[in-house]
């Protein structure tokens, strides 16, 4: 039989972490703020990135936000600072854009389960995801432009993941996307009532938690790697990145041996 895996939890000021059978949930905690980006957020935020760098225990991870919200993006109070003092406003949208890389480049699957109003930096967080859950209340958009701003790391990651003329449509016209509309566009992966999306996105997150972790980070790495690259180097870039895995790995001969064998494989045997 499996062994369940000890829950563990951690507070913090703005957010909460905790960690159960190897799925890692984040729940931006300040719903009076519409869960908005401060000082306080950005520093809890890299605290718990540094935790999952390096976290063995982990799998998969959830974002999501308590209340109506799921991140609104800049503090109000932040952004009177930096449209003050522009050099401060360059150090805030780095910083941002840095944790949204971090996210994207964990080494393993990432789903953002989506609540509530999303927009502009919590929008861009949820890009940094693999996936997006959303409730079918909910509404998402970019809508920078609305208020003659410009997305500081949305705007390739979006025409990506839902190609230029969808893209060019979502940041240019500044419209909310509810839930369904966001799947149909290709933004999210599927639509669910609100009082579902926790239990949907962590029953989506179990489908992925027992496959070995190192296979599907290669495959996200080759992902990640491979945007942009021309068939031909894309799949040198694969051929290399199976050799490097099989030779370091012991999951492939492990699943073979199994599946001769008749039984379950090592790693889903001790999930």
């Amino acid at each position: 039989m499996p062994t369940q895996r000890k829950k563990q939890i951690m507070a913090y000021e703005t957010l909460s972490y905790e960690t159960h059978d190897k799925i890692a949930l984040v729940t931006f905690s300040k719903p009076e703020r519409l869960n908005s980006i401060d000082e306080k957020r950005f520093s809890e935020l890299e605290s718990i990135l540094a935790v999952l760098e390096t976290s063995d225990d982990v799998s998969a991870l959830i974002i999501t936000g308590n209340g109506d919200s799921f991140c609104v993006g800049l503090d109000l109070d932040l952004l009177d600072r930096a449209f003050n003092d522009l050099d401060y406003f360059d150090q805030v949208v780095a910083r941002l854009a840095k944790i949204v890389e971090r996210i994207e480049t964990l080494p393993f699957p990432t789903i953002s389960a989506n609540n509530g109003f999303t927009r502009a930096g919590g929008f861009e967080i949820s890009l940094g995801c693999d996936f997006m859950i959303i409730a079918d209340e909910a509404k998402v958009g970019d809508v920078h432009t609305d208020s003659g701003v410009l997305p500081a790391t949305a705007t390739l990651r979006l025409k990506r993941r839902i190609g230029e003329q969808r893209a060019k449509e979502v940041l240019w016209t500044a419209r909310w996307y509810k839930g369904q509309e966001a799947v149909d566009i290709g933004l999210a992966l599927k639509s669910v009532p609100r009082a579902q999306l926790l239990s949907e996105a962590k029953a989506y997150a179990a489908t992925l938690t027992d496959k070995p972790r190192p296979a599907l980070a290669a495959i996200k790495k080759v992902l990640r790697e491979g945007d942009g690259l021309s068939v031909s180097d894309g799949v040198k870039l694969e051929l290399a990145t199976f050799s490097k895995y099989m030779r370091n790995e012991p999951f492939g001969r492990e699943g073979y041996m199994a599946f001769k064998e008749k039984r379950i494989p090592n790693w889903k045997a001790s999930a």
